[in-house]
């Protein structure tokens, strides 16, 4: 029996593939290589090259390799994005959902885990949201998420299915072991570009908004390392298995950053300064999202292993010089 995971080319993705080979687990990747690159997939994962819009391709993946467990991180994920195209958000990531948990009911998938998102909840008070928080998504992208969760529930609720809905909060960091990391090219996130900018690849990066109402002005997020969101993915998986009926949880560690905060960390990793412009406020963002974390906490007796924002910078910035290096080899030979 396999587990399948879904966008296993991509940033996410590809390290949860590597978490659960790690842990032995037989694991085949879906990925349409429209965001994620083949070469970050690991080799003794078996890779299809397809879209999981497509119910075909699904129904022959799940049959031929005995598909017992989904893990689907593959969709569209930048909110600005989301706001000037939100059909093909609805599509990407609603749609495609329903496609993929409809072949997962047709092959009695078990287990199916999701990926979804803290954009559910929307404009939230300044102290940590809990699951509880009436969802109030304020962008396409989280809507899109939300009606993906809404389908799973109903889905499960009248087949045997038993899921887990995981809302991650800000992903950054790379493997500690150098295997594989934020790859995606024109990326948008705060410590991928923060890094970018430190080794030159960019010029600059900006500061969407200086105005809101926070410490220094600008937008706080809460990080969690990545390593420790694949650790988490790992760990639900083995509770659906044990019997675990259905689960939902914040992914976060409980405290949040400032734009400012994390241009201060990768200054200090990097030993030299990041050029900043300032910026008008994007459509969507958020003025503050924190996670807070005690049902994921208690429910898997979970100490994560990396939860340090020096520590997340660190292994974001050497990940940065790996593709440096690589890009500099290839233009040398």
């Amino acid at each position: 029996m396999a587990i399948l995971v879904t966008g296993g080319a991509g940033y996410i993705g590809s390290h949860m593939a590597w978490e659960l080979l790690d842990a032995h687990e037989e694991v085949v990747v879906v990925d349409n290589l429209s965001v994620g690159h083949k070469w970050s997939v690991p080799s003794k994962a078996k890779f299809v090259h397809g879209d999981i819009g497509d119910p075909r391709l699904l129904m022959r993946v799940l049959e031929r390799h005995k598909i017992e467990g989904i893990i689907h991180m593959a969709g569209s994920t930048v909110v600005p994005d989301s706001v000037a195209a939100p059909l093909a958000y609805y599509h990407n990531n609603t749609v495609k959902l329903r496609t993929l948990v409809e072949a997962a009911v047709a092959n009695s998938v078990r287990y199916f885990v999701f990926s979804s998102t803290a954009a559910v909840y929307g404009n939230v008070p300044p102290h940590p949201v809990s699951e509880e928080a009436r969802l109030d998504p304020q962008s396409p992208y989280g809507r899109s998420k939300m009606m993906s969760e809404m389908i799973l529930q109903d889905a499960a609720a009248a087949h045997d299915i038993r899921f887990a809905i995981l809302r991650y909060f800000n992903v950054a960091g790379s493997d500690p072991q150098g295997r594989t990391g934020q790859s995606t090219q024109n990326a948008t996130h705060l410590i991928k570009v923060a890094c970018e900018t430190a080794v030159g690849k960019r010029t600059h990066l900006s500061i969407f908004g200086t105005d809101y109402d926070t410490p220094d002005g600008t937008a706080v997020r809460d990080f969690i390392h990545v390593s420790d969101l694949v650790d988490v993915h790992r760990r639900v998986l083995a509770l659906l298995r044990d019997g675990e009926s259905s689960i939902l949880a914040n992914c976060g560690y409980g405290r949040g950053f400032s734009v400012r905060d994390v241009v201060k960390a990768v200054e200090q990793a990097a030993e030299r300064p990041v050029a900043t412009r300032l910026a008008q406020r994007r459509p969507g963002d958020l003025e503050s999202v924190v996670a807070n974390s005690d049902r994921l906490r208690n429910l898997l007796d979970w100490q994560p292993q990396f939860g340090d924002l020096n520590r997340i910078v660190a292994d974001a910035l050497a990940w940065e010089r790996v593709l440096q290096t690589r890009s500099e080899a290839r233009m040398a030979s």
